[in-house]
């Protein structure tokens, strides 16, 4: 493992990519209603990330039997991961994973929110909401001188006390010059395991949490992943500095 702790001036430039991140989300969200479709969404955070001077850590992201074809990863309901954007609109009361991406001077950053598509019902909004909340306890949890696994365990302990499941077959991660690094961040895991967090660390914390099952199926794409037993999934994510007066969002408004 090759853990790398980032200067205030890294920090800084990851923060810039960060911005052009959450104007994405904040785009997808005034955007998102039922007839929608998902690519009209990867074409407005492309025309975002050309605005910005950014450019897409997604877009061509090499894969098993081909590189991603969208600037975001669009994932409705029963899709946990990596799904296409493509022209199937959306309806009323879908869940819709947005998680996406951007590069500024060479530096990244990663986050995913989940949109409830018009009215959805009571077990939906309460997902987000347990998604949500185990994602800001994971962040809380992230600071000097604890262990990866205490960001896992508050992420976990939120998500199940909800009455929901964690993923575990997908985990968050560092980032930096890259859009994946060490160490990866499980969504689970046990108080005072793991490598120590240490001041420069940045990490992608992102729970994925599903209203049934935990177990996933890879579809034929090689990317889109889907709970097995078709329950409904919920992601959120953000991209974290780790600083001497705490954490640091870096995908935040």
């Amino acid at each position: 493992m090759t853990v790398t702790l980032k200067d205030a001036a890294a920090i800084s430039a990851m923060r810039r990519a960060g911005r052009v991140v959450a104007e994405m989300h904040e785009a997808c969200r005034e955007l998102v209603r039922p007839g929608v479709t998902t690519a009209a969404l990867d074409e407005a955070c492309a025309g975002i990330l050309d605005r910005r001077g950014a450019t897409s850590n997604f877009l061509g992201y090499p894969g098993v039997t081909r590189a991603f074809p969208g600037v975001l990863c669009a994932s409705p309901n029963d899709v946990v991961v990596h799904g296409f954007p493509d022209d199937r609109p959306l309806s009323d009361g879908d869940l819709l994973s947005v998680d996406t991406g951007a590069v500024v001077d060479g530096w990244h950053a990663d986050a995913a929110i989940t949109i409830a598509v018009g009215e959805v019902d009571d077990e939906a909004r309460a997902l987000i909401a347990a998604t949500e909340a185990a994602l800001e306890d994971g962040i809380a949890a992230a600071v000097a001188g604890s262990r990866i696994g205490d960001v896992g365990h508050a992420v976990q302990a939120r998500a199940e006390a909800a009455g929901f499941e964690v993923v575990r077959e997908y985990a968050g991660h560092g980032i930096g010059r890259e859009m994946h690094e060490d160490p990866a961040v499980p969504s689970h895991g046990r108080r005072g395991s793991g490598l120590r967090i240490r001041i420069g660390l940045c990490i992608a914390i992102e729970p994925i949490v599903v209203a049934g099952s935990p177990r996933t199926h890879l579809r034929d794409d090689g990317w889109t992943v889907v709970t097995a037993d078709g329950s409904r999934a919920a992601h959120f994510e953000h991209s974290v500095a780790v600083t001497a007066d705490g954490p640091v969002v870096l995908t935040a408004p």
